[in-house]
């Protein structure tokens, strides 16, 4: 089997000397010999799909300790399991870039189409509700969970909701990154289970405003919502208030989603 000097390995891999200097020294990818002389390292031509397949995993982001476990696992169950949470994440991470490019252009454009502000009296709620201190970052597997327990409790009684799924979010929530967060369904007589209660929401001044699409930036809407109340001088209170009109619930079409969001304030008048 053909020898290779690391400068010949190199132009046939695509991968700089440097670089497989860096993965000998890290146990990636030995030499098949060193000579114990000169120190110069020589490979060979078995090596090459190796190499490939270390520079491919490299340029999908795999840290080179993973690679080195990919690598290294004889299973091949096990191994395409290691490639296969890889390129979950990798998913993630492209979903949350997205989400960060729709955000920037909605931020980029000085004249957001569809942004309309409707000041509200919204009237009392009487709901069947969760409420708990939250983590901001888990805000939403705790959204899903609760709304799983709302969900059963309803149909344990065979009732359904008389409104809209909604949402309160308290200040420290988002200023902390730990707040009160209560999820809830409109229900004229909310029984009481676990930590299922009923809850009344009084009657709210609120300015109030349409997200339209999926949630990711929903922290733009937010903003040109918040500037809106600033502006004007309204006093803001807590909590905002969401109202989920069309949602995941009712479709996988992001497109589709309405989220109304409701922000407290006092002393609206017509003007």
């Amino acid at each position: 089997m053909q020898r290779l000097s690391i400068g010949d390995f190199s132009r046939i891999t695509h991968l700089s000397i440097k670089t497989l200097r860096r993965y000998h020294e890290a146990g990636l990818l030995k030499p098949a010999e060193v000579d114990d002389r000169t120190g110069y390292r020589y490979y060979r031509t078995a090596q090459v799909p190796t190499a490939q397949v270390i520079r491919r995993f490299r340029e999908l982001g795999m840290p080179v300790r993973e690679v080195a476990e990919v690598l290294g696992t004889a299973d091949p169950a096990a191994r395409n399991a290691l490639i296969a949470d890889h390129l979950d994440r990798l998913e993630r991470q492209l979903e949350q870039t997205r989400a960060a490019v729709s955000s920037l252009r909605r931020l980029l454009d000085p004249s957001p189409a569809g942004f309309d502000v409707e000041l509200r009296l919204a009237p009392a709620i009487t709901a069947v509700a969760i409420t708990e201190t939250v983590d901001l970052q888990d805000v939403l597997n705790w959204y899903s969970d609760a709304m799983v327990d709302l969900d059963a409790v309803l149909a344990s009684l065979g009732k359904s909701p008389t409104g809209p799924p909604g949402g309160l979010y308290a200040n420290a929530l988002f200023s902390e990154e730990r707040g009160e967060a209560t999820v809830y369904l409109p229900l004229a007589d909310p029984p009481r289970t676990g930590r299922v209660a009923p809850l009344v929401i009084p009657p709210t001044e609120l300015a109030v405003t349409v997200h339209h699409g999926a949630h990711s930036d929903i922290d733009v809407t937010y903003g040109q919502l918040g500037s809106y109340v600033a502006e004007h001088a309204m006093t803001i209170a807590e909590p905002v208030r969401e109202t989920y009109l069309l949602g995941p619930r009712d479709t996988p079409d992001e497109g589709r989603w309405r989220t109304e969001i409701g922000w407290p304030v006092f002393a609206v008048s017509a003007g």
